[in-house]
């Protein structure tokens, strides 16, 4: 579960400004500030299921963004090219050919 709600809090982080304002609002308060789903339908005065459809479907558009544009994935690939550059830099083996090597594989994700 931890898991997944990291992985939300990374999508939404990234494609929140593709959502609507109900979206936001409720993705937010699921997902940020911990709040219930029954806490989130009383502040919006809607129902439980209301609340719970609109996270599900705001879950999969994220998931689906993420398939289109891959914004995440390229986050996840930079951040471990950028961690062996500098495990290679600690150890003294980031010579001019490895600096080539990483800043080639970095270029590929754009």
């Amino acid at each position: 579960m931890l898991e997944k709600t990291t992985r939300i809090n990374y999508l939404f982080d990234f494609y929140q400004a593709l959502l609507t304002p109900k979206q936001q609002n409720y993705m937010s308060l699921y997902y940020l500030d911990d709040f219930s789903l029954g806490e989130i339908a009383d502040e919006f005065q809607v129902s439980r299921q209301a609340v719970y459809d609109n996270i599900k479907r705001t879950e999969t558009m994220l998931e689906d963004y993420e398939e289109k544009l891959k914004l995440f994935h390229k986050y996840q690939k930079r951040k471990q090219i950028t961690k062996q550059m500098k495990r290679c830099l600690d150890d003294g083996k980031l010579d001019k050919v490895m600096l080539e090597y990483y800043l080639g594989l970095l270029d590929e994700l754009d």
